[in-house]
């Protein structure tokens, strides 16, 4: 392994690790007993105090907010367009979940944010999202509005230098958001598309129900 692969692979292991702890804190559960509840297979977050704002811009130069979507189910993810894998696997099952959804995946929005606004322009947003889906939409803004979109939704990044460029370490769990604007559930990535389709349903039951 050369220097540039063993750095990714650090970064990868430091991310990997924020996010299992991050979801132990934000439940609140030990390791021992930290399961989905029964309506959903990710981890309930119904009432979490974090996750209420979103203020970025998207790839078409559009000024987005959570309100912008409600009566949507939104699934929220921050990545980068670099991103070897972890990225693209992500994008590619939230692909799977809208085919599984079939007519309901009209009413669900995926949120794309980049951790990497330096080198994610609108442009190349617009070219990566549109390979995976013409709905998926990327959320881009300054450093500034990036750092606090994180802080909100208390996701964890950091540029890691290979060489004579760098990369991005991130933590990689999914929010979904229902369509009255409420973060409610985290979903890991280790997840299925089966999991996350069967929570995005749960949302819009849930919703439609009047709940």
């Amino acid at each position: 392994m050369n220097s540039i692969d063993a750095a990714y692979a650090r970064g990868r292991r430091r991310a990997l690790l924020y996010t299992a702890a991050w979801l132990m804190a934000a439940t609140g559960l030990s390791a021992c007993d930290r399961s989905p509840t029964p309506a959903f297979r990710g981890i309930d977050v119904t009432g979490a105090p974090y996750g209420r704002e979103l203020q970025l811009t998207d790839q078409f130069g559009q000024r987005r907010t959570l309100a912008d979507f409600r009566g949507q189910v939104v699934m929220l993810y921050f990545g980068f367009v670099q991103c070897p894998d972890v990225c693209p696997t992500s994008l590619a099952r939230a692909v799977e979940v809208m085919q599984r959804l079939g007519p309901d995946a009209d009413r669900v929005q995926l949120l794309f944010v980049t951790v990497d606004p330096e080198r994610d322009t609108p442009a190349l947003l617009r070219e990566y999202l549109a390979r995976f889906h013409p709905r998926f939409l990327g959320l881009t803004g300054t450093p500034d509005e990036i750092a606090a979109a994180a802080r909100e939704f208390k996701v964890y990044y950091a540029k890691v230098p290979t060489g004579s460029s760098y990369t991005m370490d991130h933590s990689a769990q999914t929010y979904l958001i229902d369509p009255q604007g409420r973060l409610r559930v985290v979903l890991k990535h280790e997840q299925s598309a089966e999991d996350y389709a069967h929570d995005v349903a749960a949302l819009l039951r849930e919703s439609a129900s009047g709940g």
